[in-house]
């Protein structure tokens, strides 16, 4: 007997739908004042490389 199985799509759709709950749970804890400061700073981090990657984007590999 096989067992179900998931598309690539699927997956990937379930792993962002996932990461997006988990990033605006962040956000609100992060807007709230309720993180830790060594959380805080790892979300500053973060939000640094995020946006320094979306001004410079890098060409994909070939």
């Amino acid at each position: 007997m096989s067992a179900p199985v998931v598309t690539r799509e699927q997956a990937f759709a379930n792993a962002r739908r996932v990461l997006d709950i988990a990033l605006a749970e962040v956000a609100a804890d992060y807007a709230a004042g309720r993180l830790s400061p060594e959380r805080e700073m790892a979300v500053r981090r973060l939000l640094r490389k995020q946006h320094a990657e979306q001004a410079s984007p890098q060409p994909l590999a070939a």
